[in-house]
């Protein structure tokens, strides 16, 4: 498997102080911003704060955060990983955002995204004017 980008994923408890947390005090600057998320540089990493992907019905739970791992085939690294006898916590399958992810659990049970980005989402697309 060939890991082609990462960042951690934070689902904070308050999306607009967060921003403001990370963008003002911490002064980070942004490399993207999508509906419900500000990506942010931090050196050779990216950080992404996402208001999305929280069950909205329940009590506030913080989020541990997650590690974002880019593949270029997210179900030939799930049966790579399966082969290797690791536990999949959740099968690979399409996002309502158009990627394609699957779940690990490590060992102190923070989550590792396996993502696959498909050709036509937005993330591959040049924004540049």
């Amino acid at each position: 498997m060939e890991i082609l980008a990462s960042r951690i994923l934070i689902r904070p408890v308050d999306y607009a102080k967060s921003v403001a947390f990370y963008r003002d005090a911490i002064g980070l600057a942004i490399a993207r911003e999508y509906g419900a998320g500000t990506v942010f540089y931090a050196g050779q990493s990216l950080i992404e704060l996402a208001g999305h992907g929280r069950a909205d019905d329940g009590p506030t739970v913080p989020f541990p955060g997650a590690l974002w791992l880019q593949v270029r085939d997210v179900y030939a690294t799930q049966a790579e990983l399966e082969s290797r006898g690791v536990p999949i916590a959740r099968v690979a399958q399409q996002e309502p955002w158009g990627l394609h992810e699957m779940h690990v659990t490590d060992p102190d049970q923070l989550t590792l995204i396996f993502v696959q980005v498909p050709d036509t989402h937005p993330l591959r697309r040049d924004t540049r004017s």
